[in-house]
């Protein structure tokens, strides 16, 4: 899946035109290099999104097409510094 789509799906950014604009300026990277919306995500990459007042670190633990508000934080785990 698609990174800017996958991080519309677990609900990490809102909009997936965000989430498009987020990584074209270079604000989300995954395993510490700078990631284009067109990167293909897999299970046990890095995610980390420095939008905001504070970074967001997350790992990728399941890949599905469509996620609910409820199921939505189970497809990756945040990860603390």
């Amino acid at each position: 899946m698609r990174l800017d789509k996958y991080l519309k799906a677990t609900r990490l950014i809102k909009r997936r035109t965000v989430a498009n604009e987020a990584c074209d300026v270079g604000k989300v990277t995954v395993n510490g290099k700078e990631a284009r919306a067109s990167y293909e995500v897999k299970v046990g990459d890095i995610i980390e999104i420095s939008m905001g007042s504070r970074p967001l670190k997350v790992k990728v633990l399941n890949v599905s097409e469509y996620a609910t508000k409820d199921n939505a934080s189970d497809n990756y785990s945040v990860i603390e510094d």
